[in-house]
């Protein structure tokens, strides 16, 4: 079947659709039906269902006699350590840790926080959880203790498993002096703490509430996977709201199961067996989806890297693991193959190994800038698919499906909508804009299997956020449009559009532009206030290493790129040249906060941001040309 085929049979008849794809599934006791719409607009899939998503993450492997295949391999340049743990050593690990954990009176729908570096224990844990349908909440490993004694307080922990630390190039983070304040401040506080000691760094336990990773699993008995229902959540997820405090993203066991199983084919175009590897973090949601639970679900070998695009040891470390490990699908964020251009634009590090077995590269997790996608096709020699989604999506919203069919690449569009969901871009009244048109990108309700059906303890900002802009939608927050063959373009997020003088624009538009100069490695570009026009465009710049070339110069050329191409419309008068732009840990660029330095508006201090010297930094550079005062 085509891809308009096998789209046109989900709208005709979602729910046969999606019930051909649960029989893809293990289940307990079978659903009776995809969609429970009762309690519409809070949809359900699957619900009557039993099911566990440890089983048919790692036992249903065994099972099948497929136990000896590497689930999960481990590569950490940091530590300069490798290993494989086959699916029947998952299991044994897994069944273990969940015993341990039970026999401590974690039980089903027990809350357990985990805050881990990216290790494979780190999947353990959240597969341990899974396995007694215990909800897990996994929080970025050196999150700031304040930012974890509010997720505590949210979610309620029974118990938290942490790392004793984490590693950054040249540097150790110390988890456990985090851990103990956040439980200090939380009003909350966990029965106990499981603490994994890493050798670079043995933290202090206390008594009575810490206990060791190792030793407390001894003598114990494994457990056996724990029956629970479809609409069971299966974790929760925090997200960065706009108010600064944090939402919880929660998951459905049976929807996430028969949604990500889905995808590994269709999207990613790999089989049981094959090695998948997305570069991100268990904090994010891609190290959910995509690390730990999509590819053990549908029988890959995932793998857990620990390191950085460049500086473990240099811009090759991407290219080394894929070759090494015989990777066949690599998914990433722009920004990591922006540092590595930056640091590599000949793309001479990739010439030095082998990347006959890698079949595609995928992009997400914020715009991918064509100049990056043509730079990282040409050095490679590999399709590179942009894909869209979201945190609350936790899957794709619009991409290219390889294993249907490989659709015509449009440079800076993610593609088309997957089946599941119907997109439209909406006028500010909620009527559906012309192709080509700029507007508000909606998802028709229901959302398909796998999505947020809601927050955690917190239905009415669901409704909010999400629900109450546009009626009968789920609003994505991001603005964009769709051409005339259907493909998705996604501009900016819905603040990122900005206001010259009565014209909207997208500053995305406007970085694209930036990005095509040749001497740029990377660049941003927000709306300032201006008495006169309403909002102001100013751009930031970081340049190649060694590009050699007057900042000055530079600028004058990208201010005259902007006019030609976009027009003197956009009013792009002000660039400044930074060394680098500041970004959460999961490398987004913080537009929000910087639009706050330069209007001199006070900010919270983004609870993601990977070095907050930055900031710092971005307001001299705007203090140069008259903002930020």
């Amino acid at each position: 079947m085509s891809y308009a085929e096998v789209y046109e049979s989900w709208k005709s008849d979602p729910e046969g659709f999606w019930m051909e794809a649960a029989k893809s599934i293990d289940w307990i006791e079978p659903p009776s039906r995809a969609l429970n719409a009762d309690n519409a607009p809070l949809y359900t899939w699957f619900d009557d269902g039993m099911v566990n998503t440890c089983w048919n993450a790692v036992d249903r492997h065994v099972e099948a006699g497929r136990g000896e295949q590497t689930a999960i391999i481990y590569d950490s340049p940091i530590t300069h350590s490798k290993r494989e743990i086959s699916y029947v050593e998952l299991r044994n690990r897994v069944a273990n840790l969940a015993g341990a954990l039970r026999a401590k009176g974690v039980e089903k729908g027990d809350r357990v926080i985990i805050y881990m570096p990216m290790v494979p224990e780190a999947l353990e844990a959240m597969l341990a959880c899974a396995r007694l349908g215990a909800i897990h909440s996994v929080v970025f490993g050196g999150f700031a203790a304040n930012e974890l004694a509010v997720r505590i307080d949210d979610c309620k922990p029974k118990a938290i498993i942490a790392a004793s630390c984490g590693l950054e190039p040249g540097r150790v983070v110390h988890y456990k002096p985090l851990l103990d304040g956040a439980i200090d401040q939380a009003k909350h506080k966990p029965d106990f703490c499981v603490i994994f000691q890493r050798e670079q760094e043995v933290a202090q336990l206390i008594e009575g509430r810490d206990v060791n990773w190792h030793g407390f699993q001894y003598g114990v008995e494994p457990a056996d996977c724990v029956p629970v229902q479809g609409d069971h959540p299966a974790y929760i997820l925090y997200t960065s709201g706009t108010t600064g405090a944090p939402k919880g993203v929660i998951r459905h066991t049976a929807g996430h199961l028969v949604a990500l199983n889905w995808t590994m084919k269709n999207i990613y175009n790999v089989d049981p067996g094959d090695v998948f590897w997305a570069a991100s973090d268990v904090g994010w949601v891609v190290g959910h989806s995509y690390i730990c639970y999509a590819p053990l679900i549908h029988g890959n070998t995932t793998v857990v890297f620990e390191g950085k695009p460049v500086g473990t040891p240099d811009a090759g470390t991407f290219w080394r693991v894929i070759s090494e490990h015989k990777v066949k699908s690599f998914f990433t964020a722009p920004t990591a193959f922006r540092a590595v251009k930056r640091e590599d634009p000949k793309g001479e590090f990739i010439r030095k190994y082998d990347l006959s077995g890698l079949n595609a590269i995928y992009l997400a997790g914020e715009r991918a800038d064509p100049d990056t996608i043509e730079w990282t096709r040409k050095m490679t020699g590999k399709p590179v698919y942009d894909h869209w989604w979201q945190t609350e999506t936790g899957y794709t919203i619009a991409g290219n499906p390889v294993g249907i069919e490989p659709l015509p690449v449009k440079v800076g569009s993610p593609t088309v909508a997957m089946p599941g969901y119907d997109v439209q871009i909406l006028d500010e009244a909620g009527h559906e804009v012309a192709p080509g048109e700029l507007g508000a990108i909606a998802i028709k309700l229901p959302l398909p299997p796998g999505t947020l059906p809601n927050l955690w303890n917190a239905e009415d900002r669901f409704r909010k956020s999400y629900l109450d802009h546009f009626p009968g939608y789920y609003e994505t927050g991001d603005a964009g449009m769709k051409d005339e063959d259907g493909y998705l373009w996604i501009m900016a997020r819905t603040d990122d559009v900005i206001n010259v003088a009565g014209h909207r624009l997208s500053t995305g538009a406007m970085e694209e532009v930036l990005a095509n100069h040749p001497d740029v490695a990377e660049c941003a570009v927000i709306g300032v206030t201006d008495q006169l026009k309403g909002q102001m465009p100013v751009g930031f710049l970081c340049l190649n290493t060694g590009a050699g070339r007057d900042n000055a110069e530079v600028v004058g050329e990208v201010v005259k790129m902007v006019r030609d191409r976009i027009g003197p419309v956009a009013a792009f008068k002000h660039a400044v040249v930074v060394d680098r732009l500041p970004k959460t840990r999961s490398g987004k660029i913080l537009r929000a906060t910087m639009v706050k330095i330069a209007d001199a508006e006070d900010f919270k201090m983004p609870a993601t941001i990977d070095d907050p010297a930055i900031l710092d930094e971005i307001r001299e550079a705007l203090q140069t040309i008259g903002y930020a005062r």
